[in-house]
């Protein structure tokens, strides 16, 4: 049995134990006293663990990245949004070139959701370089900074740092952690345990500038919405901290100089999210950050300028309280930033920071802020034609505002050439004095007169040739518009449709060689060909009479076959008979070639051309000449049915727009008004729109309308009867009352349905489109029958013809089905058909038009990512020997055709003349109205165009477009022959690019130029 321990022995051991766990604990709070002071513990280890946290930038996109998903900063920027851009961009044929990776440690450290330390952007945004790699465009936000800690007047830091963190510039602490403030957080954690446990007292916040930044920056929508948001905040405050390093001083002082230069101060009118006090002040007190920052240097300063130091002192005061409520503050809390303001400096007096005189001047000022409607913001952006587009389709690209495009941290390359975009400008523009556009050589027949030279737009593209795409070196105007008429506008440009009919003869040519070369005499004989079908009976006896001609000289005789240019012919197309006439009337009896046709752009040529165009593609497939000889054919009620609901369709989008966004009252009063009114009419209508209408509402209705009409009781019962719903179908419904049939069921159908979409219009409404046209299904209407199927055949061949300008690079949904495409209604756009010369130039092999190609997002951050042209295989379009015929007869029309003024123009530096080709246009569009007979009642210009599109050389092509808006167009007469002059006057300004001089653009595009024989077109993959 052991002994017991005495009494006395064992108060010895307790408290020898009680000392021991108090020097324990006394060590252990030294330490932690020491730690909280010195931070020497904790900079060694988040040095040491910062310095794993890295990122490497390497080829190809990066399988081992997170990017951010909320903070306003990070949206602002981009970087939230950098995969669904690449995801656009993607599917826009780029690649990504190269990307940041992650380390390991830092892959770890962002996916448990803290923000990873690197050298963050305080100011960034759009930078927008030509191709030479020169800035074309820069925004950056803010617009105002301080560039580094040095530059700012030492009063700012020391103000900002009483207010908000004041020992974060402490040089007595090297190692100090910026991200915690130990005796503010522990004051701060006590005023939580108070408000937990109900205790009153004054609330205290422990958020160091370091947390309000990672805060501002990076929590979601700039918020601490959780105890666990707040440690996000410390624990990357305290590890970005300690990025450069133990010694803390210098990422101190980037904190305060980051929170100055970005701080949030609420959105201003015209001009957005504000950040910085340099911002700040310009925005809200229209203040000059320069002169602001001079005035509180006190070396830069007497003591005349009191008042202005006082007052920029308050003004930099007032800021740094407003960014605690800054939509408050800054707009309907003025009063009480007032009041505040005026504490702060008196405690700043107090505490010596601010000097009393200072104090006492400040105190004697008032904030005066801008006044935003009387002195609105406005961020203006350069009138550059080629930029505005680039900034466009970047904007486009990536699915962004013009705002946010901004301020994305983005570098990108356009492909303009800078030097020439600047001089194309300004020789466009003096185009207007008369005195240099005389030394041009505009005035003459067909040109210009000096008097409205200044009255004339001009517009001009230049594209250059490259293995990946089409570059547009050039693109501008002298409009000073936004507006783009080379993109944005659908023009008749006149005779250019001429080079689009003829590639798609061509190509009808090359196609019907493939499917025929190569069969016997006996079985090309044996094929039938509709008498109509000239094009397929021409190529057949060509190859019946030489079986082993090739396809270029298949299509050299083509270009050799000959039209009438007799305008004494009417035409069926359209719908109707029509006749078209020659710019001169001495061509009216010639009988040119096609070669002819293109060089001197004579008309009826092409329109009989197209006609042909439309009798090949009606009869390609089978023979439908018996749908016009046979009014048994069962296809024909197919037809007319087509015929009916395409027709019906037509008159109903038009009743509609005349009806759209009215309310129901005012539809009828509409209608009504444009009815002859006679109580017939009027039964008729009310009938049929009001079918359960009383007898004593439908008399209210016709009185109401027909008051000077003595109409009995008898007379209202018996047209109340007369019309009465189920009496007389829609057709005679809208005979009776002389209206359409389909606008009154439009009407009726809007009455019931007032929100209904033209789609649920036409969808209801298929058996009615029937039913009015159910008189064409009757015997006696043959003749009708066949001009409404011959119509419905035009509408089909055109369709067809629709398909293949689209591929060839037509940018609208359909063309006009009458033979006036040949001739120019159909409209075109100016960069289409310079898409078309690119591919003539290219030997028949479509590439995209580049006008970015270089993208370069988050540059030195750890989300960098660079995307570039795929460079993907071109399409073919086109053989490449219809492409070379049409390019040698483009070069006619320069050598000896309507833009012979051109010849000999442009020349390489040896004097060897440049080769070149194009096709002009003239379109003079106006507003008709014509009478029953045909004859034109008035004639109203809507505007004037004349175009050149062209290609210079074996890499670069464009077009020329001058444009006159609106009636003033009647004062002109000008034709194509002046964008040819004016495309002779710029050949020093493009000489130097086409010979491959000067400063070269960077690598993307090819320089040298190639001579015909040496052609390289990219391989090509076919349609």
């Amino acid at each position: 049995m052991p002994l017991p321990v005495p009494a006395k022995r064992r108060h010895w051991l307790r408290n020898t134990l009680l000392i021991a766990l108090a020097l324990v604990s006394v060590s252990l709070a030294t330490l932690l006293v020491a730690e909280a002071r010195t931070s020497h513990f904790q900079a060694q280890e988040l040095s040491r663990y910062a310095g794993t946290l890295t990122y490497t930038l390497s080829p190809g996109p990066s399988e081992r990245i997170v990017f951010p998903q909320h903070g306003p900063f990070d949206i602002r920027l981009g970087y939230t949004r950098l995969p669904q851009f690449e995801a656009r961009l993607r599917a826009s044929d780029f690649v990504v070139e190269r990307q940041a990776r992650f380390s390991p440690a830092l892959l770890e450290y962002t996916q448990r959701g803290f923000f990873p330390p690197y050298p963050e952007k305080t100011r960034a945004g759009l930078t927008l370089e030509e191709c030479r790699g020169e800035t074309l465009y820069a925004f950056r936000h803010p617009q105002r900074h301080y560039p580094h800690f040095d530059a700012i007047p030492p009063l700012v830091p020391q103000v900002l740092l009483f207010i908000e963190n004041r020992e974060l510039l402490d040089t007595r602490s090297p190692y100090a952690n910026p991200a915690v403030d130990w005796p503010r957080f522990a004051k701060a954690a006590m005023s939580q345990v108070g408000r937990a446990l109900d205790v009153s007292g004054q609330s205290s916040g422990g958020s160091t500038l370091a947390t309000q930044v990672e805060k501002y920056r990076h929590s979601p929508q700039g918020l601490t919405g959780s105890a666990r948001e707040k440690l996000r905040q410390m624990i990357s405050a305290s590890v970005r901290g300690y990025r450069q390093g133990p010694q803390t001083l210098a990422a101190r002082q980037d904190v305060a100089l980051d929170y100055l230069n970005s701080v949030p101060l609420s959105a201003a009118p015209g001009y957005g999210e504000v950040h910085g006090i340099g911002d700040g002040l310009w925005v809200w007190f229209d203040a000059d950050f320069d002169a602001l920052n001079r005035l509180l240097v006190p070396s830069f300063n007497g003591p005349t300028s009191l008042q202005q130091q006082g007052l920029a002192l308050r003004q930099v005061v007032a800021l740094m309280i407003a960014q605690r409520r800054p939509s408050w503050y800054l707009t309907t809390g003025r009063q009480s930033l007032e009041r505040l303001t005026d504490s702060y400096l008196r405690i700043l007096a107090e505490a010596e920071v601010v000097d009393p005189m200072l104090r006492d001047a400040a105190l004697a000022q008032r904030l005066s802020f801008r006044d935003f409607a009387r002195d609105p913001l406005r961020l203006q952006v350069a009138q550059d034609k080629g930029l505005q587009v680039a900034r466009s389709r970047l904007g486009s690209l990536l699915g962004t505002s013009f705002y946010e495009l901004d301020r994305l941290d983005l570098a990108a390359r356009t492909t303009l050439h800078g030097d020439l975009q600047r001089q194309v400008s300004d020789y466009l523009y003096r185009l207007a004095d008369p005195d240099f556009a005389g030394e041009i050589g505009l005035f003459g027949e067909r040109l210009l007169a000096p008097e409205v030279t200044a009255e004339v737009n001009y517009s001009f593209t230049l594209f250059e040739r490259g293995e990946d795409g089409y570059r547009v070196r050039i693109q501008t105007d002298n409009t000073g518009q936004p507006f783009d008429i080379n993109e944005g506008s659908k023009l008749e440009l006149g005779s250019t449709a001429k080079l689009r009919v003829l590639a798609t003869y061509l190509e009808v040519i090359a196609e019907l060689h493939q499917r025929h070369a190569g069969k016997s005499g006996d079985a090309l004989r044996s094929i039938e060909v509709d008498r109509q079908d000239a094009l397929s009976r021409w190529v057949i006896d060509q190859l019946i009479a030489s079986p082993d001609l090739d396809l270029r000289s298949l299509l050299d005789d083509a270009m050799q076959r000959r039209y009438s240019a007799s305008p004494h012919e009417a035409f069926f197309t359209g719908g109707g008979r029509h006749t078209f006439s020659n710019f001169r009337r001495e061509d009216n009896g010639r009988n040119p070639t096609l070669s002819e046709s293109l060089r001197e752009s004579l008309n009826l040529p092409f329109v009989r051309l197209l006609r042909d165009l439309v009798r090949y593609s009606v009869h390609q497939n089978e023979r439908r000449s018996q749908l016009l000889e046979d009014d048994q054919d069962p296809r024909r009620q197919d037809y007319l049915q087509r015929f009916a609901d395409r027709e019906g369709r037509v008159f109903l989008q038009r009743f509609w727009n005349k009806y759209r966004g009215k309310e129901s009252d005012a539809r009828l009063a509409l209608f009504l008004d444009g009815l002859r009114t006679t109580a017939p009419r009027l039964a008729a209508v009310h009938r049929y729109l009001f079918p359960e209408a009383d007898e004593a509402s439908f008399a209210a209705f016709i009185r109401e309308r027909l008051p000077d009409e003595a109409l009995s009781e008898q007379r209202i019962a018996s047209l109340y009867r007369s019309y009465a719903p189920g009496n007389h179908d829609l057709s005679d419904q809208g005979y009776i009352a002389r209206v359409h049939p389909l606008e009154l069921w439009l009407l009726g159908y809007l009455l019931d349905h007032p929100e209904a979409t033209f789609g649920e219009a036409a969808h209801a409404s298929r058996s009615e489109r029937q039913e009015v046209y159910g008189w064409l299904f009757k015997t006696r209407h043959r003749h009708a029958r066949d001009v409404r199927i011959r119509t419905m055949l035009e509408v089909e061949a055109f369709l067809d013809i629709h398909q293949r300008w689209a591929r060839l690079g037509y940018p609208f949904d359909h063309l006009v089905p009458s033979l006036a495409t040949a001739v120019g209604s159909s409209g075109d756009r100016p960069a289409a058909l310079a898409e078309l010369m690119g591919i003539i130039l290219n030997d028949g092999v479509r590439l995209p038009t580049l006008r970015i190609d270089d993208l370069h997002f988050a540059a030195d951050t750890p989300y960098e990512t660079r995307l570039v042209p795929a460079g993907t295989r071109g399409q073919r379009v086109m053989e490449p020997e219809v492409a070379a015929v049409l390019r040698e007869s483009l070069a006619e029309v320069v050598e000896g055709g309507t833009a012979r003024r051109l010849q000999g123009s442009f020349s390489l530096d040896d004097a060897t003349p440049l080769v070149m080709g194009g096709k002009t246009g003239t379109g003079n569009n106006r507003f008709e109205t014509v009478g029953r007979g045909g004859q034109v009642l008035s004639s109203q210009a809507r505007n004037r165009t004349a175009t050149f599109v062209f290609y210079l050389g074996d890499d670069h092509f464009g077009t020329l477009t001058a444009f006159v808006p609106g009636s003033d167009a009647d004062n002109f007469r000008f034709t194509s022959a002046l964008p040819v002059q004016v495309l002779k006057g710029m050949q020093e300004i493009l000489r130097p690019l086409l010979a491959g001089e000067g400063d070269g653009c960077l690598p993307g595009s090819r320089q040298e130029l190639l001579v015909a024989e040496q052609r390289r077109v990219p391989p090509a993959t076919s349609e």
